[in-house]
């Protein structure tokens, strides 16, 4: 599959000093990494196959927050650690929460539950709350461009028209990604699908796709007896097509439950792009990703 990504090369050289930019996760750092182009080059805090969830940061990376121009991340929904960090940050220092930035579409956890899998509690996220992984709609990242650019336009005006120029060629790469993965897609919207866990609401949302549970709620808890009994009922009832573990989890589980049930185990995702290499192009390598291996699966 081929992604179209836009990269704009300047001419000549900054004429200020820019920015120095901090992200939370890869596909953030994806989008701020387009919009400065040749500028400079945006940290990414995340550790390679790390859990977002859950990090500690280096003294090194605790010391880049505390210095940065700039910090843009999804919010402490998704990235508490990183809420922390920024305590030690100037008063009035710049920072950029994605999630509750003008224009993000949100949306709460409460996909379709299999019969008989809730539980009087659990450990992780609360099922019916927020959902961070509003990344996964790219209408997001389309309104997060512009936002990025304004935000260093203001730190960086000298460099403001190479900023929204950058900015308006990474929107229009990912209208074309968009229009791909929706092409893609488009067979098996009317399929039924079990992710690992509750993440993939605003992918499912954008491109129609019918989202039936996940084995677990939150990336922090793990599924009891009686959740896992619901959902294997559920397999064997029929109907589901696909059930998908993820990258920062044992796929022993999702075998265990698929087994015997005629339910196909697709490829394991990866809603963060914690396996992907940081750079301009993981945010569409992610999104690519997830479609490619949900239509690899459910179109068989």
């Amino acid at each position: 599959m081929r992604y179209i990504i836009t990269f704009l090369l300047t001419a000549t050289p900054a004429l200020a000093d820019v920015p120095n930019v901090v992200t939370d996760i890869p596909p953030v750092h994806a989008l701020v990494a387009q919009v400065m182009g040749d500028l400079g080059a945006p940290e990414l805090l995340l550790a390679k196959g790390a859990d977002e969830h859950d990090f500690q940061l280096k003294p090194s990376q605790a010391s880049a927050v505390a210095d940065s121009d700039l910090v843009v991340w999804i919010g402490p929904e998704l990235t508490p650690w990183l809420d922390s960090a920024m305590a030690s940050r100037p008063e009035g220092a710049a920072a950029l929460a994605l999630l509750d930035a003008e224009g993000t579409a949100r949306r709460g956890y409460g996909a379709a539950e299999p019969q008989g899998a809730e539980e009087s509690g659990h450990d992780g996220d609360d099922h019916g709350a927020e959902d961070p992984h509003a990344w996964l709609d790219p209408d997001n990242a389309t309104v997060w461009l512009g936002l990025i650019a304004t935000e260093l336009a203001r730190l960086d005006p000298e460099n403001a028209v190479t900023y929204e120029t950058n900015a308006a060629a990474a929107v229009d790469g990912i209208a074309a990604l968009d229009a791909e993965l929706a092409a893609l897609l488009a067979p098996v919207r009317d399929k039924s699908l079990v992710t690992f866990h509750e993440a993939f609401g605003y992918f499912g949302d954008h491109y129609g796709l019918k989202l039936a549970g996940s084995v677990a709620l939150g990336d922090a808890s793990s599924p009891g007896a009686a959740r896992l009994a619901g959902l294997r009922a559920e397999l064997e009832a029929g109907g589901v097509v696909c059930l998908f573990p993820e990258v920062q989890h044992d796929p022993a589980l999702v075998e265990q439950l698929a087994e015997g049930t005629g339910v196909r185990v697709g490829g394991a995702l990866d809603p963060v792009g914690s396996s992907l290499e940081a750079g301009p192009g993981a945010y569409a390598a992610l999104l690519g990703g997830i479609a490619r291996t949900i239509a690899d699966c459910a179109a068989q």
